[in-house]
């Protein structure tokens, strides 16, 4: 079955959510795009996320409403009816994912090592990757192309952005403007947020020794609004952009901006793919395994705090996906060490 001795002619890749791991998934599929020029890709994905992802040329997007339960799947499967792929690469170990994975038609599907095929992926898949440990997530994605055969593995992104999106980056960000730093203060997991008098206290000190505007970015939920309004209050001088973008927009603004700030959030990794430096804040978990690919040594990391604190062991002695999602957690991330990180990502290169 693996590796494939010719390029198959229909490859299906599973990667449902979230906004971060499918960005992950980008740099596999270019490089299966790039060795397989004439193979058909799908990609079965979240709502949310193809909202973004369906920027890529060349492949067909089935989405899945991952609210929907029972009749989500009755929907995909009435939607795969009479097709049949080469190749299922099974990239999420979730409940949900192997469940439609199961009503997936194909040959060969792909999964994890049996050690790493959690929630029933084992059972679901005929083929599995080389076992690794301890890696960055983008890495296990690019496991999948090395069990096909591929070694020719190189980082691209490379989204295609449209020009409304270009207009309101533009817009936000002309030419003429200082140096950006766009804050997107907020990941889903609330755990994961830093304190927003601590950011606004880095806008204060972007603002006043480096001269930088600062515009706050993030979605339209309850929870990224009230974060605005809680950093607008220490400091007004913000721009508040949260809510009023789509995913295209926020990925152009990105692109020009000369920093992104974030925790361990979607973000972080939309800014990596069009090559803006992150300094990401982790103590809830560990950048070594899901931080900004590009600018892991731009990142705060007090998962090791966290990790003695909270656990009472080294980072080393826990199994790898820990999260220490706790109240606090992210309060162990000090004002200082973000200005100090700015400070020295702002005097490394132009």
């Amino acid at each position: 079955m693996l590796p494939l001795a010719t390029p198959p002619e229909s490859v299906c890749l599973l990667r449902l959510s979230a906004i971060g791991d499918t960005c992950h998934v980008v740099p596999l599929l270019r490089s299966l795009q790039r060795a397989w020029p004439t193979t058909r890709f799908t990609w079965i994905i979240g709502r949310i996320e193809a909202k973004l992802m369906s920027l890529l040329p060349g492949v067909e997007f089935i989405t899945v409403d991952k609210r929907a339960g029972l009749a989500g799947l009755q929907s995909l499967q009435q939607t795969l009816r009479g097709r049949q792929f080469d190749l299922l690469l099974h990239l999420q170990l979730s409940l949900r994912a192997s469940m439609v994975a199961a009503l997936v038609p194909a040959r060969s599907k792909l999964g994890f090592d049996r050690p790493r095929a959690r929630e029933l992926q084992w059972l679901v898949t005929n083929a599995r990757i080389a076992p690794r440990t301890r890696e960055h997530v983008l890495d296990s994605f690019l496991g999948f192309a090395t069990a096909c055969g591929l070694h020719d593995q190189t980082l691209e992104w490379n989204l295609p952005l449209p020009d409304d999106a270009l207009s309101y980056a533009r817009h936000w960000i002309p030419d003429s403007a200082p140096p950006t730093l766009v804050i997107s203060p907020c990941s889903s997991h609330v755990q994961r947020n830093w304190l927003p008098e601590r950011y606004a206290a880095v806008a204060r000190h972007a603002n006043e020794t480096h001269g930088m505007q600062v515009i706050l970015a993030g979605g339209p939920s309850a929870l990224e609004r009230e974060m605005a309004a809680a950093i607008r209050e220490h400091c007004p001088a913000v721009i508040d952009q949260v809510g009023k973008d789509t995913l295209p927009q926020m990925l152009a603004l990105l692109a020009r901006a000369r920093v992104l700030l974030a925790p361990d959030s979607g973000p972080a990794h939309m800014a990596t793919m069009v090559g803006t430096p992150v300094i990401g804040l982790y103590a809830a978990t560990n950048p070594a395994r899901s931080g900004p690919y590009l600018s892991r040594d731009w990142c705060i990391d007090a998962f090791p705090r966290a990790a003695r604190e909270f656990r009472g062991r080294t980072p080393e002695a826990l199994p790898w996906a820990t999260k220490i999602e706790q109240p606090g957690v992210m309060a162990l991330i000090s004002t200082a060490e973000v200005c100090d990180k700015l400070d020295v990502l702002l005097a490394s290169r132009p």
